[in-house]
């Protein structure tokens, strides 16, 4: 399940503006659940068209799958040997407009796959793309089978493609350009995919996008955060047509009514889980777990050169090994995933990451201690019994069910739809699709595309070097240095010019500071966040509005300043910040392997 941690009492919390926005008008045309990026693409969307829309997530925004991605914008290159041509051709279209309206988070990523053999696994290969199995032990796919699927690849980005076509290299160009190579490979081949540096703040744009354009129009899109369902029914006997469900605040405890016309059902790998909360039980889902680790590792990160190394293990499962700024990401297993279980990186995926590194890199040795974050999620893939995990379709499909609720499909209840599948990169045409079956619902026609629509501090993102530096120096005041300047740049995209105005204030207003444990925050941009982008616990902080966890930053120290800072906007009492600061550190110990010591104030 996804994390936990402690709900705080009412006195402390007071009413959160979001869940008033939806107690104070209990009903919307859409109600969806699940504050995943598909939930989150389709809440943007049909605010655009101007229905009447709303969200609820049980936890907080990108938490789950969504947050416990391999960071990674791509085609799926290894879907070309399941068949799934038009998954590949819809990524790598996806792929390419994520570029343009994003490029504040998703940038270009050069890829090289290294390859040990000239024409292993031709005849393994056609028995995979027809059963969807691997046949006896993994043959490893050579450099004839890479050619093939790059060439198709290449194929399929043809249309508004800006990212090069993939080239081949001969082992001794290869070793020049990545001399801690394993010395035995044959080739290297190299292409480009996208990455995604910050998804969890990627998300919180798409969901801004999406209340800012319901405030524009003729509805308020609302959504909230630590808001769960809690059961449903038919609302047709109070008099109106959809369905009635049951909301608990989990941060006060609180349950309230909340009706819809139409329900949406993206929770993830949950679908089963909230459908049977609704009182109509499913079994769409068999979602695989996949593990990822983050070391703080210099030798690694310049063996990679700035590149990632993207390549089939001995066990056939396709990995990753992928720099992150200052840090080395690697990556993923693909193993069934029980649901009754909090999905953590266990210690057998750690030996696996580790042989997987010695795979290509031999002579670079990784320690335990270089490892400073872990993570787990759950794919939301369908039910896939007998199939192998890494042969489970990665598309998605939609099932329509009429009325929420155990009564019966034509008592006028709400129409459910359920997402079952869905990937990161795809998620704005995926958002598309439901919306579009939304629409069809509710009898109206879609107003708006999303296709070149800019998303949050993407809209007028500089587009070069010089662009990015001029944007800084316009934007650098007393006290806040390039780098301070570049830091707020990177995190919240062209959106950084409202948190700057927010920081400087008015004239009289206190002067902003850096916190002592680190510079990478001040203590007005606490507040800001704490203002406006719906903070519910300490650790959204440290693992969704930043990524001081992820590259193993967190102190002591820091979780006392945040929780002082944070104390006031959000109405935290002693025992509430002393709560937040315990949960923070259980969860970054339960859940990613971290430890942090707390501190005496």
């Amino acid at each position: 399940m996804g994390q936990k941690v402690s709900a705080r009492n009412q006195a402390s919390a007071g009413e959160r503006a979001s869940v008033q926005k939806l107690r104070t008008r209990p009903h919307a045309q859409v109600l969806i659940i699940g504050g995943g990026i598909n939930g989150v693409g389709t809440f943007r969307d049909l605010a655009l068209q101007g229905v009447d829309v709303a969200l609820v997530e049980r936890g907080d925004y990108c938490q789950g799958a969504s947050g416990a991605s391999s960071h990674m914008i791509h085609g799926g290159i290894r879907y070309l040997e399941n068949g799934e041509f038009r998954l590949v051709q819809e990524s790598v279209v996806e792929r390419n407009r994520l570029l343009r309206i994003a490029p504040h988070y998703v940038k270009p990523l050069q890829t090289t796959i290294p390859i040990f053999s000239t024409f292993s696994g031709i005849l393994a290969a056609p028995l995979r793309f027809l059963t969807h199995k691997q046949q006896g032990a993994p043959k490893e796919r050579g450099a004839f089978l890479i050619k093939l699927g790059l060439s198709m690849y290449d194929f399929f980005s043809r249309d508004g493609g800006t990212v090069p076509r993939h080239q081949f290299r001969g082992r001794k160009r290869a070793l020049a350009e990545l001399p801690r190579l394993h010395p035995g490979i044959k080739y290297a081949a190299t292409y480009f995919d996208a990455s995604v540096h910050n998804p969890e703040r990627l998300t919180l744009d798409v969901l801004q996008d999406g209340e800012k354009a319901g405030a524009a129009g003729p509805s308020d899109a609302r959504a909230s955060n630590y808001l769960s369902l809690v059961a449903a029914r038919d609302a047709a006997g109070a008099g109106r047509s959809g369905s009635t469900v049951e909301l608990r605040d989990e941060l006060t405890g609180e349950v309230f009514e909340f009706s819809a016309d139409v329900i949406v059902n993206t929770t993830g790998a949950w679908v089963d889980q909230t459908n049977q909360a609704m009182g109509a039980a499913s079994a769409f889902m068999g979602g695989t777990k996949g593990s990822h680790i983050v070391l703080d590792h210099p030798e690694l990160l310049a063996a990679c050169n700035g590149r990632e190394i993207f390549f089939e293990h001995t066990d056939g499962r396709i990995v990753l090994i992928y720099p992150m700024g200052d840090r080395v990401l690697v990556g993923t297993t693909d193993v069934d995933a029980d649901m009754a279980e909090d999905a953590v990186c266990t210690e057998d995926e750690i030996n696996y990451f580790f042989d997987l590194i010695g795979h290509v890199f031999p002579d670079i040795t990784v320690e335990r201690d270089q490892i400073v974050y872990t993570f787990a999620g759950v794919r939301p893939l369908p039910r896939h019994d007998a199939t192998q995990p890494g042969f489970v379709s990665r598309d998605y499909r939609i099932e329509r069910r009429a009325g929420a609720g155990p009564a019966a499909p034509d008592s006028g209840g709400a129409v459910v739809l359920s997402l079952v599948g869905g990937k990161w990169t795809t998620f704005r045409a995926l958002a598309e699709h439901l919306s579009n079956n939304v629409l069809a619902e509710l009898g109206m026609e879609r107003k708006v595309s999303t296709a070149k629509l800019a998303i949050g501090g993407g809209a007028g993102f500089p587009d070069s070097e010089d662009g990015v530096q001029r944007w800084i120096k316009a934007h650098m005041a007393a006290g806040r240095d390039a780098d301070r300047t570049a830091g707020l740049l990177t995190r919240y995209g062209t959106r950084a010019g409202e948190v700057i105005s927010f920081l400087d204030g008015a004239p009289d207003a206190t002067p902003d500071r850096l916190l002592h444990s680190t510079r990478e925050l001040s203590v007005r941009e606490l507040e800001f966040m704490a203002r406006n982008e719906q903070i519910g616990h300490l650790i959204d902080v440290l693992i969704r509005r930043t990524s001081l966890a992820f590259r193993g930053l967190v102190t002591g120290e820091l979780l006392n300043e945040v929780a002082d800072i944070l104390a006031g906007p959000l109405g935290w009492d002693a025992a509430t910040r002393a709560s937040e600061i315990s949960d923070a550190q259980e969860v970054l110990k339960r859940f990613h392997g971290v430890q942090v010591h707390s501190l005496v104030s």
